[in-house]
C-alpha cells in the first residue's frame, strides 16, 4: 500500500467510525501497521535508531485496530495500569496531547517504554485482538503507539506540580527506571529528595545496558531533566555503601526514608574453563563500556577503550545477548555468533530483537554451548570448545531443560566471547547494611508496599525482582513512593530511626 492509498484507507475509516458504522470486523480487517525501519545493511555501519517510528498515518490505523473493549483487558496486563483504551481514542482523534497526558498520568517514561518494554508479554498479551488471531504480535501494537505520541512531546516543556515543602528529606538510591519513578513521585508530594548515582552518568540500565539504536541517550536525558526542574537534586560518583552507608544517609545526614533501586549488576559466568582469558567480557562489562564510555571512540580519547574484534561469540539468549550480538557487529566484527543452549522458541529475548539480530547477518547457534574457551601462549582468546544439546522435560523456568548430548564437541575460531547468561544482585548493600533483611539468591526482602525489614527503608526493581523490566522497575518505583509518602505523612517522628520495621 503506497502512502497516498493509506491515507485514502484511514479517510474512510475515519469517517466510517465518526459515524459509528465502523463494526469489530472492520477493524480486524485493518492490517496490523508495521514500524518503519533503517535499511539492515546500513544500520550495521550505524548506532542510529533502527526503528524510526509510525507516521500519523500509521498511527491512526493502528489506533483503529482497537475494539475499545468496555473491560479493556490490556491495561490488567500493564504493570503500571496505563489507561491504554483512552489513550488510543485520543490518537483516533487525533488529539495526541490528550493521548500523552493519559499515559502521563501513570508512566513517566512514555518514550522508553515505547521502545524497550515487552509489551508483547504484557499489554498486547491480554489485547481482544491478538487473542483473536492467537498470536500477540498481531494484538494492537500499544508500545508503538506510546513511542509515537512520546515522541510528538506536544506537553514536553509542562512540569509536575510540586507540593509545598514537608520538611522530610528522601534519599534514592541508583538513577534508573525505578529510581526516577520513586524520585518524581516522592518531589511531587513535597519532599526534599536526593538521587545517589554510582555512575557519573544518571539513568541506570537505561544509559549503560541499552544501547542506542534501541533507546537513544538523549531520550533518558530528558527525563533526567524534568527531575532536576522539579528540583530533585542528584549526586553522581556516589557509592552507596563505599561513599556513605544507608545508615549513615538515615541517622548522620538526616535522610527521614530511602529508595534502594541499585538493580542487578552483578555478572553471572559459566564456571568453565577459560574464563580469565584476555577478550572475555561480560555483557555488563562490554555494553557499558561501549554505551556510557564510548568505548568505541577508539584511539579518539575514551577513556576505557575496547579491543577490535573480528569474530565474536555472545553466550546467551535474552535481550542483553541480543543488544551485545548486535552492538558487535555494530563495532565491526566480521563474524558475529549467538550461542544458546536452548532452541529459538525459549529464547527469553523479544520476537523483534531476535528478528532485528537476524537481518542484521548474526549466526545462531541454536542447541549449543560453550564447554570451555581456549586460548593461545599470550592468553588471549582463539577459539571456544562447544557442546551440542538436545531439549528434555520443562525446568522450573517452564522451558525444556536442556540435556548436553556426550561426544558432540566441536570448536568455533575467534577472538572475542561475552558472556551474557544474566546478572546477580551486587553484595555491596547487603554487606554494608545491617539489619536488612535478604532471600537467598541476594535480592532486598519487600512487603507488598515495598518496604523492607528496616524502618524508613523501601526498594524495588532488579534489586528486588532479580531480572526484570523497566515498566516492572517503574511499577515498583510508584508504589514505593505512595507508601513512603504515607509514611511521611503519618507519625515517623515517633518511630526509632534505623530498626528493624
Amino acid at each position: 500500500m503506497t502512502d497516498k492509498e493509506r491515507q485514502k484507507f484511514l479517510q474512510q475509516l475515519l469517517d466510517k467510525n465518526k459515524a459509528g458504522e465502523l463494526k469489530p470486523a472492520d477493524r480486524f480487517n485493518i492490517p496490523p501497521q508495521d514500524i518503519p525501519e533503517q535499511d539492515p545493511i546500513a544500520r550495521r555501519a550505524n548506532v542510529n535508531e533502527v526503528a524510526l517510528g509510525y507516521t500519523e498515518t500509521h498511527a491512526r490505523l493502528e489506533a483503529l485496530r482497537c475494539l475499545q473493549c468496555k473491560k479493556a483487558p490490556c491495561i490488567k496486563g500493564c504493570p503500571v495500569q496505563i489507561e491504554i483504551r483512552d489513550f488510543i481514542a485520543a490518537i483516533v482523534d487525533g488529539d495526541y496531547g490528550k493521548a500523552l497526558n493519559i499515559i502521563k498520568e501513570n508512566s513517566l517514561l512514555p518514550a522508553v517504554c515505547g521502545r524497550v518494554c515487552p509489551q508483547e508479554v504484557q499489554c498486547q498479551q491480554t489485547c481482544t485482538v491478538g487473542i483473536k488471531f492467537k498470536d500477540p504480535t498481531k494484538a494492537v501494537s500499544i508500545g508503538r503507539l506510546e513511542r509515537f505520541v512520546a515522541d510528538l512531546g506536544e506537553d514536553n516543556d509542562s512540569i509536575p506540580a510540586v507540593a509545598p515543602a514537608t520538611g522530610m528529606k528522601v534519599a534514592v538510591i541508583g538513577s534508573g527506571p525505578g529510581g526516577i519513578v520513586a524520585a518524581a513521585d516522592t518531589r511531587r508530594a513535597g519532599h526534599d529528595v536526593t538521587i545517589f548515582e554510582a555512575f557519573h552518568k544518571t539513568g541506570g540500565v537505561m544509559v549503560y545496558g541499552i544501547p542506542e539504536f534501541r533507546l537513544p541517550k538523549a531520550i533518558v536525558q530528558e527525563e533526567i531533566d524534568v527531575l532536576k526542574k522539579m528540583g530533585v537534586k542528584i549526586v553522581t560518583n556516589f557509592i552507596v555503601g563505599r561513599t556513605r552507608t544507608i545508615e549513615q544517609l538515615m541517622k548522620e545526614d538526616g535522610f527521614d526514608a530511602v529508595y534502594i533501586g541499585v538493580g542487578a549488576g552483578l555478572p553471572r559466568f559459566m564456571g568453565i574453563e577459560g574464563e580469565s582469558l584476555v577478550g572475555v567480557y561480560s555483557a555488563n562489562e562490554y555494553l557499558t563500556r561501549v554505551n556510557l564510555m564510548k568505548a568505541y571512540d577508539f584511539g579518539k580519547g575514551a577513556d576505557t577503550p575496547i579491543a577490535i574484534s573480528k569474530r565474536v561469540a555472545v553466550v546467551g539468549g535474552g535481550n542483553v545477548a541480543m543488544d551485545s550480538a548486535r552492538t558487535a557487529v555494530r563495532l565491526g566484527a566480521e563474524k558475529v555468533y549467538l550461542v544458546y543452549r536452548r532452541t529459538e522458541k525459549e529464547m527469553p529475548a523479544r520476537i523483534e530483537e531476535v528478528h532485528h539480530a537476524k537481518e542484521e547477518g548474526i549466526e545462531f547457534h541454536i542447541l549449543q554451548s560453550p564447554k570451555r574457551i581456549i586460548g593461545d601462549e599470550n592468553s588471549h582468546v582463539t577459539a571456544i570448545e562447544c557442546l551440542k544439546y538436545k531439549l528434555g522435560e520443562p525446568d522450573e523456568s517452564g522451558r525444556r531443560r536442556p540435556i548436553p548430548i556426550e561426544g558432540s564437541e566441536f570448536t568455533i575460531e575467534l577472538d572475542t566471547v561475552i558472556i551474557a547468561i544474566g546478572n546477580a544482585a551486587n553484595p555491596l548493600i547487603r554487606q554494608t547494611t545491617p539489619g536488612l533483611e535478604f532471600n537467598k539468591w541476594g535480592n532486598i526482602v519487600v512487603d507488598e508496599n515495598c518496604k523492607t525489614s528496616l524502618e524508613g527503608v523501601y526498594a524495588g526493581g532488579d534489586i528486588v525482582l532479580g531480572a526484570a523490566t523497566v515498566i516492572l522497575a517503574m511499577g515498583q518505583g510508584r508504589i514505593a513512593a505512595a507508601a513512603i509518602n504515607q509514611y511521611l505523612a503519618g507519625d515517623k517522628k515517633t518511630r526509632p530511626l534505623f530498626s528493624p520495621g
